[in-house]
């Protein structure tokens, strides 16, 4: 079913900017960030995917892909020597550097929003044990609960999560 336009205008009005950013993050290039998103909403317009799991989730994975074929097909052509990239460090190691950004970036996303379907205890004791990195007896004494709580949570958390990211269609 083709989306219509009200629909594309929603998607670009709740997640462009949100998109925006995850792509400035990667290539630090408004132009090029604002064609990937460009590009992101057209493709979802044309293809009108039956999504299982997050929406935005989709529209960063898409988005990430759009980056990876517009540097496969730069690569594909001759590189026009341009003063400044010659000189410009950030331009050294482009794919890994800015891929392992967009792919770091993407996990982030895909943590916050999965940790957000998680239930408010799970989520802190999740986020005092690997996050603010606390020890059981600190996590404890941080959340006023027993130790013992904490540790039963952290594991029913764990698994929640395991369940959420599925869901969401993240691979291990």
């Amino acid at each position: 079913m083709p989306l219509d336009d009200n629909v594309v205008e929603a998607i670009y009005r709740e997640h462009g900017s949100a998109l925006r950013r995850f792509v400035l993050s990667a290539t630090r290039d408004p132009q090029l960030a604002e064609d990937v998103v460009q590009e992101t909403v057209l493709r979802v317009w044309q293809h009108a995917p039956e999504v299982n799991g997050s929406f935005r989730s989709y529209l960063y994975r898409t988005a990430r892909n759009i980056m990876i074929d517009n540097y496969r097909r730069s690569q594909r052509r001759p590189h026009e020597a341009l003063e400044s990239s010659l000189t410009d460090p950030a331009n050294l190691n482009y794919p890994s550097e800015v891929m392992g950004r967009v792919d770091e970036l993407l996990n982030r996303v895909l943590m916050e929003e999965a940790l957000l379907r998680l239930s408010k205890e799970h989520r802190d004791v999740l986020v005092a044990l690997h996050y603010r990195r606390f020890t059981v007896n600190e996590a404890a004494v941080q959340l006023n609960i027993p130790s013992g709580t904490v540790k039963s949570r952290a594991y029913y958390a764990i698994r929640a999560l395991r369940t959420i990211l599925d869901e969401m269609g993240v691979e291990r």
